[in-house]
């Protein structure tokens, strides 16, 4: 009698550890690295709390600016180093109706501060694209699919300072890469 009910305990116990390994991902993730492919770059993002990350990528970066002079714009590109705050705020609400949240596949809000370097393509025409420093308030959402194919979206309202100006700007970001690791 008494090997029937530890035969059931130790049923129940391997049960629900085999249970809980399939169970939705409701924390972010302690690292990840990714690769930009869309506009090269390289991130890593690492969790310090079950919803909370820091954020640091290194890429290239597209502009635009209009010349009112020339009645015509110009695109640029420029090196950028962004580092974001991040909040998760859906991640349980995810698992609850069986979507992914993996390599934190949710959406976010964030404190953004970017860094772009000087253009390394410049038209004179248009005036000097200097270095300058952008912070912003980011909504966003980022998924990771099977194969680790990650698609990141983000867009909110920002002030950027540079060397002649201060002014408000909208900031935008849409990524397509990997994840890199386990």
């Amino acid at each position: 009698m008494k090997k029937n009910y530890l035969f059931a305990i130790l049923f129940a116990f391997l049960f629900n550890a085999s249970y809980a390994q399939d169970e939705a991902v409701t924390a972010v993730r302690k690292n990840q690295f990714k690769i930009n492919m869309l506009f090269p770059g390289f991130v890593y993002e690492h969790g310090f709390s079950e919803k909370n990350t820091l954020y640091s990528e290194i890429a290239l970066g597209l502009g635009y600016r209009y010349n009112s002079y020339h009645n015509d714009g110009n695109v640029y590109l420029f090196p950028l180093i962004s580092e974001q705050f991040r909040h998760y705020y859906n991640l349980e609400k995810r698992a609850a109706k069986g979507k992914r949240t993996a390599f934190n596949s949710g959406n976010y809000i964030a404190a953004n501060a970017l860094y772009n370097f000087k253009s390394i393509s410049t038209n004179d025409d248009y005036g000097n694209y200097d270095s300058s420093f952008t912070v912003a308030a980011l909504w966003g959402l980022q998924r990771t699919y099977k194969g680790k194919f990650n698609l990141e979206f983000n867009i909110g309202p920002g002030v950027n300072f540079d060397q002649y100006d201060t002014e408000f700007v909208p900031v935008g970001n849409f990524t397509l890469g990997w994840v890199l690791g386990k």
